[in-house]
């Protein structure tokens, strides 16, 4: 049931504040941002620290970043605009749209090498969307990601081609059946390649036509903007090894050492076009993309997508919660108590969740601790950006989705 009159506590939201320069001064975040709307209008804004430790720069509204991650709702919606026009059902295989991946092998239960497989159906669409379909993400744990990353098969800003970077995937089995677990992958990044295919346009010419310039989202892209300069933020790591390495405890002396200095960046000169973590953006072009989700598919007074299809997108497309479906990998969320949809997670029992919210908040982050959710309840948009990877260093979304309820007032 929609909360009635809710409204912010200036001086609750003022913990906020503190909250994200304790994070500075503790040498957690070099910097960091935060936008709170309600029904479309500001609620609160906060930058803090440094956008660039090694020139002094401060973290601004904006201040371009890796949004990583937080890519992948685009490309969900970008996939439903093209779905709306009848020209695929969500059910359909990915062969339909990619030969390549006809005649599929998944890997046998307890394999133990990549030999070890079986006949696969090719995933679905569906299941390319739900992170279902055998795929996998080179920093999750398993067989099949120790030789994704031997083959540094990332889809990272300068591995050339999509087109040749999802045929390589190709070669490679399903980590299970299509459909069996949910694993976190790189089938957004498939997906992008199927809207190239279906569109006749490369992905950053439909993101452009169809998402970008619709919402007047004139930073957001696979590479940095001409002109940019310097507003485009560093990337840091509390690792002493690779900054992706998620299951690594191998902290270095330096919590923010740098990895991707803004001025000598492989964004800078993108060459691959990644759905799945590939676009930079400013804190305000991204709200712009959550408002219109939002407000259920319409912004800047355009239609991008239909309201019922947002619906559909943001309803839980699992049997149950993630956890239920026997996952093994990493992901931007928790899993106990949340659903997920076809662009992010959703809340099914915030007490399983273990952070305050609302049933059906949807949300979800990128690899450099970036998030954003969306409460139809209160009719919020929230976007967090900072650079800090891997995103699973500190507790900050929940910490702050707590705050930002907590200044909650009816």
């Amino acid at each position: 049931m929609p909360y009635q009159n809710v409204s912010f506590d200036p001086s609750r939201l003022d913990h906020i504040r503190a909250w994200m320069d304790r994070y500075v001064e503790q040498r957690k975040y070099a910097g960091s941002s935060f936008l709170l709307r309600q029904s479309g209008s500001e609620a609160f804004y906060h930058a803090s620290g440094l956008r660039n430790r090694e020139v002094n720069l401060p973290f601004q509204r904006d201040t371009l970043v890796r949004i990583y991650s937080m890519t992948k709702p685009i490309t969900s919606v970008a996939l439903m605009i093209l779905a709306e026009r009848g020209l695929f059902h969500l059910d359909a295989p990915l062969s339909d749209f990619l030969p390549e991946f006809k005649e599929m092998r998944a890997l046998v239960a307890g394999a133990e090498t990549l030999e070890q497989t079986e006949d696969a159906p090719s995933p679905s669409l569906h299941q390319m969307m739900t992170h279902t379909s055998g795929f996998s993400y080179p920093f999750n744990p398993g067989i099949l990601p120790q030789a994704m990353d031997e083959q540094d098969l990332m889809f990272k800003p300068d591995q050339g081609l999509l087109e040749d970077r999802v045929r390589d995937l190709a070669r490679f089995p399903l980590a299970f059946q299509p459909g069996a677990r949910w694993e976190y992958s790189v089938g957004t990044d498939v997906l992008g390649r199927v809207i190239e295919v279906v569109s006749g346009q490369t992905l950053d010419q439909f993101f452009q036509q169809h998402v970008f310039e619709p919402l007047d989202m004139r930073e957001t892209g696979f590479s940095v903007p001409p002109g940019a300069g310097d507003r485009f933020a560093s990337l840091y790591t509390p690792l002493a090894g690779d900054a992706m390495a998620l299951n690594s405890a191998d902290q270095g002396g330096d919590s923010l050492r740098l990895v991707d200095s803004y001025d000598g960046s492989p964004f800078n000169s993108t060459t691959t076009l990644s759905g799945g973590g590939g676009l930079i953006s400013t804190l305000d072009d991204y709200a712009k993309f959550a408002d219109m989700l939002r407000n259920r598919g319409a912004g800047n007074g355009h239609r991008v997508i239909g309201p019922k299809t947002v619906e559909f997108m943001m309803r839980n497309h699992l049997p149950g919660d993630i956890a239920s479906m026997g996952p093994k990998s990493f992901a931007e969320q928790p899993m106990e108590g949340m659903g997920f949809g076809l662009a992010g997670s959703v809340v099914l029992n915030p007490g399983r969740v273990r952070v305050p919210g609302s049933i059906g908040d949807f949300s979800w982050g990128g690899m450099a601790s970036t998030y954003f959710w969306i409460d139809w309840q209160i009719d919020l948009t929230a976007v967090f950006f900072t650079q800090l990877s891997p995103s699973s260093s500190y507790p900050s979304r929940a910490e702050l989705k707590a705050l930002v309820h907590a200044a909650m007032i009816e």
